[in-house]
């Protein structure tokens, strides 16, 4: 399956990175000279995804700069200036400006690096791994010793057959949630207007035995903090050195 549109969450006011998003989007923040947003946008484009929704809110004027002028991408705002609205919400309105295909969903503060060349990306891998008539999201997951810069916690743990549940120590083989979903828009036909956070439909649909996971290729970095920058930068080095 080749997706054709996504939606990236990148209203967030970014207040652990501060004094940084004091005076620039989190998104826009560079890490090893590229701003954060662009690796989600550079993965999607390369996964064939063709239309982009991209969620506004803290200095949202700088963020329409920026995506006016990336090339590869019809880019469209979903404007959240008047309010915030958590990245349910966000998502339940953003994806009201895309078609009813199934649609990949990204953090715009989360990326990956470490794929190899000439197969396959993670996202295309998520997209064939995507069932419609079995899931409602298809969540890419890594291994918290491929991680840097998150905050040591697993967020779900994987079964055999790709389905995902609330993390336990006492089911083992648990994962975090790497920033990228594919999932029908369907699944949010029912949302409510105002605010409200995704993971309430994570735990309706893993009730459902319809949340499934698979694992990423790579090594899998976030950036929350000022300081977390120059960690995740060293690890962009080091894996360059040995690519």
């Amino acid at each position: 399956m080749t997706i054709r549109q996504a939606m990236v969450l990148a209203a967030g006011l970014g207040t652990r990175m501060r004094p940084i998003t004091d005076t620039i989007p989190k998104p826009l923040v560079k890490i090893a000279g590229k701003p954060m947003i662009d690796y989600a946008l550079d993965a999607l484009a390369e996964a064939g995804v063709e239309q982009v929704v991209v969620n506004v809110h803290h200095h949202a004027d700088q963020m329409e700069a920026h995506l006016r002028n990336y090339r590869g991408l019809d880019i469209l705002i979903s404007d959240e200036r008047d309010v915030l609205m958590n990245n349910g919400g966000g998502l339940a309105k953003g994806l009201k400006l895309l078609g009813r295909d199934p649609v990949f969903v990204m953090n715009s503060d989360l990326f990956w690096i470490g794929e190899t060349l000439g197969r396959p990306t993670n996202l295309q891998r998520l997209a064939g791994f995507f069932d419609t008539t079995r899931m409602d999201f298809a969540m890419l997951c890594v291994a918290l010793d491929k991680t840097t810069g998150h905050n040591g916690k697993n967020d779900f743990n994987l079964a055999e057959d790709g389905r995902l549940s609330r993390y336990s120590n006492a089911v083992g083989n648990g994962v975090v949630y790497a920033g990228a979903i594919v999932m029908n828009p369907s699944v949010l036909d029912d949302a409510p207007d105002e605010a409200f956070n995704i993971n309430i439909y994570y735990d309706k649909s893993i009730a459902k035995g319809r949340l499934y996971g698979t694992i990423l290729e790579g090594h899998w970095l976030t950036v929350g903090t000022p300081e977390a920058i120059g960690e995740a930068e060293e690890t962009i080095r080091t894996f360059r050195a040995f690519a």
